[in-house]
């Protein structure tokens, strides 16, 4: 087991404007997909982590202090200001 932080492998931070918002939006305007489609094609496959499980729930809502992990990267949601 690691002693490093959760949040030391983060590739970014994504700013959040309201919270909640629903998982598939959240890969679809990051641009971590091409469409809201094959955002919920991903999640369906359970390809997308959330605070290191598996979600399958698209419309899963997510909050501030979340992390996505995704195709090889690691998303650490913020709430903007």
């Amino acid at each position: 087991m690691s002693n490093k932080p959760p949040q030391a492998d983060i590739s970014r931070q994504a700013i959040l404007n309201t919270e909640p918002v629903e998982l598939y939006k959240i890969l679809k305007f990051e641009g971590l997909v091409p469409s809201g489609g094959v955002a919920k094609m991903a999640i369906d496959a359970g390809d997308v982590l959330v605070n290191g499980d598996v979600e399958t729930r698209k419309r899963k809502k997510m909050l501030a202090g979340d992390i996505i992990e995704f195709n090889g990267e690691r998303i650490l949601l913020v709430l903007g200001e």
